[in-house]
């Protein structure tokens, strides 16, 4: 998936994102989805670094991994989270985190397409959706993804659509699980040698 953050929800006191379950929306005790704080900026860009450095080993060349994990990077990162969180570009720009126990645990960033082939009046990108590989395995991911289509429902967004790397296979079958499929469309990115990405999507239309 794409790793530039792009927005966030602001308002530091907004309510919790309900998780459906079940058809119904029911409150979490323990866990949850919640908009995104300033404060839960370097949360966010540790999530984000622990989880390149242990999903994207074998998918980037090394030189840019290292990079674009170093501590210097690191503070950079926890600088844009933290405006994604606050100023926002757009109302539709918003950064979820999922919690335990208080504890950000997972996050997931979505605003309105930029790829020229889409209406980003009604398809919306899912940006990033990261979870602590200390907290894999939890339903944090889904609950991220079930909070994030809620509430591009309520902007009625109709499609929502992601790239991943081709060969992140844990991305692509968690994504698939959930109902999305390549659109056939697909980007190679210079990052010192060529990587490819594929851009996958689902209807959210109808719930």
């Amino acid at each position: 998936m794409r790793t530039s953050p792009k927005g966030g929800l602001s308002g530091e006191d907004a309510r919790p994102v309900r998780t459906r379950t079940r058809g119904r929306t029911t409150p979490m005790a323990d866990v949850g989805v919640r908009p995104a704080r300033r404060a839960d900026a370097a949360a966010v860009a540790d999530i984000q670094v622990r989880t390149w450095r242990h999903a994207y080993r074998d998918l980037l060349p090394a030189a840019v991994l290292d990079a674009v994990t170093a501590p210097d990077a690191r503070e950079t990162w926890r600088e844009r989270w933290a405006e994604a969180a606050a100023a926002p570009p757009s109302p539709r720009h918003r950064l979820l985190v999922a919690v335990a126990s208080d504890l950000v645990v997972g996050f997931a960033a979505h605003g309105p397409s930029e790829d020229g082939d889409r209406d980003p009046a009604t398809t919306a990108e899912l940006i990033a959706l990261l979870v602590d590989p200390l907290h894999a395995r939890a339903g944090h991911g889904s609950r991220l993804l079930a909070a994030t289509v809620d509430l591009l429902r309520e902007d009625g967004t109709a499609t929502l659509v992601s790239w991943a790397f081709e060969g992140d296979e844990v991305t692509r079958a968690f994504l698939g699980s959930a109902g999305w499929a390549p659109d056939g469309t697909a980007r190679t990115l210079d990052m010192g040698e060529p990587v490819r990405q594929v851009r996958l999507h689902t209807d959210i239309s109808v719930p």
